[in-house]
């Protein structure tokens, strides 16, 4: 059932949205795992960066991304967000919370690619300042550090930050970019991995037309 509720909310919801409100330029898509276990990072900026990343997946796939998302923001109060997050989105909660030794705080995203799924992951921790990286922290290594064959793939966004900021609930269409990098193979140390991620994604800010243009 959960299954078929996140299909239709993204066939009938999310696609419709994203592709026709928002004028995505998309470079490198078939960099994009097509299968799992896989790992996809992004910078975050927005709450539409989640479903913009799930979007561009094929409708056959999409019950296999699994975002990896605050608990503390998505399921605190239960309700209706609560049940969009874990039905129609489909997160694995993460506890920000610091009480939860590594083993536990990762054992959702373990199952999942275990379970041959994609997940996706904001190396930043949370959204940022519009169109701004934070210091990237090092949870994605430690997911991968035994497991070199599943690929992590970079993806930067732009443009995502001005159509929903950060704090705000009104919808604003514009022109944003994705740019998808190629896997990441970094992997001897935390600060090694953490330094490729970094330079991978200001490299591909460079393809970013909407950061051109407005310089």
């Amino acid at each position: 059932m959960d299954r078929i509720i996140k299909l239709l909310f993204f066939a009938l919801l999310v696609k419709p949205v994203v592709l026709l409100l928002l004028g995505l330029n998309i470079r490198g898509r078939n960099n994009l795992p097509k299968k799992g276990p896989a790992i996809v990072i992004a910078n975050h900026n927005s709450h539409l960066d989640t479903l913009v990343l799930l979007s561009l997946f094929p409708l056959s796939q999409i019950h296999r991304v699994r975002p990896v998302a605050a608990a503390d923001y998505f399921l605190q109060n239960g309700g209706l967000l609560a049940w969009i997050a874990l039905k129609c989105i489909g997160i694995i909660p993460l506890d920000r919370s610091g009480g939860a030794d590594r083993e536990v705080l990762f054992s959702g995203c373990n199952r999942a690619l275990e379970n041959n799924e994609i997940l996706v992951l904001f190396p930043e921790g949370s959204r940022g300042r519009p169109e701004q990286m934070s210091r990237l922290k090092k949870g994605v290594y430690f997911l991968i550090k035994e497991r070199p064959e599943v690929p992590v793939i970079p993806v930067m966004l732009h443009g995502l930050g001005r159509s929903l900021p950060k704090g705000e609930a009104l919808f604003v269409p514009f022109n944003c970019d994705v740019v998808i990098g190629e896997n990441l193979t970094e992997r001897d140390s935390a600060a090694g991995f953490i330094n490729s991620a970094g330079a991978c994604f200001k490299e591909l800010s460079e393809y970013c037309l909407t950061l051109n243009h407005r310089e």
